[in-house]
């Protein structure tokens, strides 16, 4: 690789990592209501429950099936945000996966600078289509959550 192929593969890598950054970045600005509702609302309501479960006249048993019923809501609601984002991520990463298998065919047939140009128009599409998808994913944990 000539000096010129290894210093616009780095200037291309450096604004691929930007990219990335920016999709982490959307994702949380995106889902801020969402973690605001559970680290607050849920996580408040799960406290108030559970100091209310702490009566002396019961048995530690019911004091500690009481307090772990307490916490489902807050449970279910970090679990379901967890499985949407990991969907996301695993559909952006084979929608990358392709973007790199389609870089290492243009590799092979020795067409190094319009691959790196394709790679990285590849994808900005993938990143720019799973960053227009975090609003309906977004909405529907709201939904499911009940957040306005």
């Amino acid at each position: 690789m000539d000096h010129l192929a290894a210093m616009e593969e780095r200037l291309v890598s450096e604004r691929l990592r930007r990219k990335l950054e920016d999709v982490n970045a959307a994702a949380q600005k995106q889902l801020s209501p969402v973690q605001d509702h559970v680290n607050f609302t849920l996580q408040q309501a799960y406290f108030k429950c559970a100091y209310e479960c702490f009566d002396r006249r019961r048995k530690q048993e019911e004091i500690s099936n009481c307090v772990e019923h307490c916490s489902v809501p807050v449970l279910n609601a970090n679990n379901m945000v967890e499985t949407e984002m990991a969907k996301f991520q695993e559909r952006l990463n084979r929608s990358l996966m392709v973007c790199q298998d389609k870089f290492e065919a243009a590799k092979l047939h020795k067409i190094k600078t319009d691959a790196m140009t394709d790679l990285e128009s590849c994808v900005n599409t993938a990143i720019d289509d799973s960053v227009g998808v975090l609003p309906h994913i977004v909405d529907r944990v709201k939904a499911s959550l009940s957040i306005n």
